[in-house]
């Protein structure tokens, strides 16, 4: 075992990975697709993961026509075989890996809990909580000997709050958070940290303009987050300005879960909140 110093990076670079290697699953689209850009501007050879090879390829081809570097790998994060195949991949392209962002995950189908059968249970949970472990436990084999690494996991509100017809997917973002904070503590003192990001609502599939008024409503910032709102915070965690956060939770949530009630039935809502003109 390894007692850690940062070597990467001094203080204040934030917006500089330059070299590092820097895998992002689920990065086809999306939250993934935004976060593996980020990494590629700033200078990171990103892997893109996706089960979708053609949604890999494309994500990875337009980092690299913005001059970053990429590479693409098709592989379902619930098996782990794929899951091998992916990083022996990585190793022989790039040599290591020194960040690991765990965003592939899945939302729907969703159930009413009595609707609910053990094939949509085992899938959810499979590919959301499961698919963490196993990239995460490849990843940290790599990480520890080299004494230094990030493994950014993807919780939700649903991790502490509940949505309906979401048991399946809450369970496993509750799972997600009690995975980050148990690896945090094992990896520790070989100078792996380990942190997870908690997305509010974040528009991800192009909400119709009705949408996105009521949601961001119901947001204290006032609006729903797109998926470059993700992609700052992940970097920060990655970086050396964030070298003394482990077993930590971000929420990037424009307040959402601030608030006791949402705005449409508070008390005070915002409709009641002074008008800048009227004040002195």
């Amino acid at each position: 075992m390894k007692t850690w110093t940062s070597t990467q990076k001094t203080i204040g670079e934030v917006n500089t990975m330059q070299g590092q290697v820097v895998l992002v699953t689920g990065a086809g689209r999306g939250i993934g697709q935004a976060i593996a850009t980020r990494f590629g501007a700033a200078g990171a050879n990103v892997v893109v993961n996706d089960v979708d090879a053609e949604a890999a390829d494309a994500a990875a081809a337009s980092i690299t026509q913005a001059a970053g570097h990429a590479v693409a790998a098709v592989a379902d994060v619930s098996d782990s075989a794929q899951v091998d195949a992916m990083f022996d991949l990585v190793v022989r392209t790039f040599g290591t890996v020194d960040v690991l962002v765990n965003n592939a995950g899945l939302v729907s189908p969703t159930r009413h809990f009595l609707e609910a059968d053990e094939t949509w249970w085992r899938r959810l949970i499979d590919v959301n909580l499961t698919g963490h472990f196993l990239c995460a436990h490849r990843a940290a084999k790599i990480m520890a000997p080299k004494g230094n690494g990030v493994i950014i996991n993807m919780s939700s509100g649903g991790a502490t709050r509940a949505h309906r017809a979401f048991s399946a997917y809450d369970a496993s973002k509750g799972g997600i958070e009690a995975l980050t904070r148990a690896m945090a503590l094992d990896l520790g003192p070989y100078g792996i940290r380990v942190n997870a990001l908690m997305p509010g609502s974040i528009d991800t599939d192009g909400m119709d303009d009705d949408a996105r008024r009521l949601r961001g409503e119901n947001i204290p910032l006032g609006r729903v987050g797109a998926p470059d709102d993700m992609a700052g915070p992940a970097l920060f965690l990655a970086s050396p300005d964030a070298g003394y956060i482990t077993g930590h939770v971000l929420k990037v949530d424009g307040g959402m879960l601030a608030q006791q009630r949402s705005a449409t039935v508070d008390i005070h809502p915002p409709s009641l909140f002074p008008r800048l003109d009227d004040l002195d």
